[in-house]
């Protein structure tokens, strides 16, 4: 993250989140970008007609403090919307979060998430460092038990790190030590044999927000180098069910630094960034959800990839306590911009805060719930995962 020219640190939500990870974020702005491909929208009449009944039989009237029930997956209609080999939806969008959770509750927190928003989530993002997987310590453990069981009936996004929290500087792996092959036998093997084991296809991410990484880390280069590597490992391994997905900030400050930093075209199947709404978090205005999208979404497409999947790995909102329904509305748009921006196939919600004062980022009440929870019943964010 970002604020007034300076590099903060996001505060772990908990011991399954990142320690001390480098949040690189500006707020984007509206911008214009290259010209549009038409859309064309597989969904059926009738798998929309039964998504959106299902919709409205989920949403209650939130005056009451109902939070809704979670409501059950559309199927494919004769296979025409079933996920592409890369998880690619191709008749609308996924919808996820980062759920907020302790070592041992993950499946307990997305349940009660699910049943605030009415739904199941598509995809449930976790993070991960490189520590080795010894005793209890589960940071470095792609997966975990708990990650299996969400994963039985969900996507899971991955996001591995070249940390070792709560480590000393010594232990801290560089881009440079990664592709030496330093880490293959003690970390990158382990890993690689454990996800081939899994059989079920996995987002996963290599040091998401990477431009905020150098140089601590490395040059761009080296992480150009280190994602690499770890990907010819992977292959080497015989690793077929991971989709090498790439995040950065999406911040355009550091626009040339993120293209330095694209592992290329044959390295990566999905592209990401992380944008947000700040406002008083960062002393900013507020902006609406289209304003903190819109320019990146074109940057990437222009200089970045034209035709791959791309993915909002996190989005949201602060809150505007003088304007109580502000927070809402920003969510009530949120359907109606994903369908206007070419190739974006999900997006996740972060439900959580950011350090520093007026940086909490989640849904803050029931007015903004509701409002969430009506926008992903939408049928274009309700997609078979079969």
């Amino acid at each position: 993250m970002w604020a007034n020219g300076t590099r903060t640190t996001r505060t772990p939500p908990t011991t399954r989140t990142p320690q001390g990870r480098h949040r690189g974020r500006r707020r984007g702005r509206p911008g214009s970008g290259p010209n549009r491909r038409p859309r064309h929208l597989l969904i059926t009449a009738a798998l929309t007609a039964c998504v959106t009944l299902a919709a409205v039989l989920l949403l209650r009237d939130d005056s009451t403090g109902d939070q809704g029930q979670v409501g059950s997956r559309p199927s494919a209609q004769g296979g025409r919307c079933a996920p592409t080999a890369l998880l690619e939806p191709p008749c609308g969008a996924w919808f996820g979060a980062f759920v907020p959770h302790s070592k041992g509750d993950l499946p307990e927190k997305v349940r009660a998430y699910e049943k605030q928003v009415g739904r199941p989530l598509d995809i449930v993002y976790t993070y991960h460092d490189m520590s080795p997987v010894q005793g209890v310590r589960r940071e470095g453990q792609l997966l975990t038990d708990e990650e299996r069981e969400v994963g039985e009936d969900r996507l899971l996004l991955l996001s591995w790190e070249s940390k070792v929290w709560g480590g000393t500087a010594a232990q801290q792996p560089t881009w440079k030590q990664i592709t030496a092959g330093d880490f293959d036998a003690s970390v990158i093997d382990v890993q690689a044999r454990r996800l081939k084991s899994y059989g079920k296809k996995v987002f996963l991410s290599f040091d998401l927000e990477m431009d905020t990484r150098t140089p601590s880390s490395g040059t761009p280069e080296d992480y150009v180098r280190a994602y690499r590597h770890i990907h010819d490992r992977f292959r080497e391994l015989g690793v077929t069910n991971v989709v090498w997905t790439w995040i950065s900030t999406g911040y355009l400050g550091h626009a040339g630094l993120i293209k330095r930093m694209y592992p290329g075209d044959g390295y990566v199947d999905w592209v990401a960034y992380n944008q947000y709404n700040y406002y008083r978090c960062h002393k900013a205005d507020w902006l609406s959800f289209a304003q903190t999208q819109q320019a990146t979404h074109d940057w990437i497409r222009k200089n970045i990839s034209d035709d791959k999947p791309l993915m909002l790995s996190e989005f949201g909102t602060a809150n505007d306590p003088s304007r109580p329904a502000r927070q809402a509305d920003w969510y009530a748009q949120v359907p109606s911009v994903l369908k206007k921006l070419t190739g974006v196939k999900a997006a996740l919600q972060w439900n959580y805060r950011d350090p520093g004062p007026h940086c909490d980022l989640a849904v803050a009440g029931s007015r903004a719930w509701a409002s969430l929870r009506k926008a992903v019943s939408d049928p274009y964010l309700n997609q078979p995962l079969k």
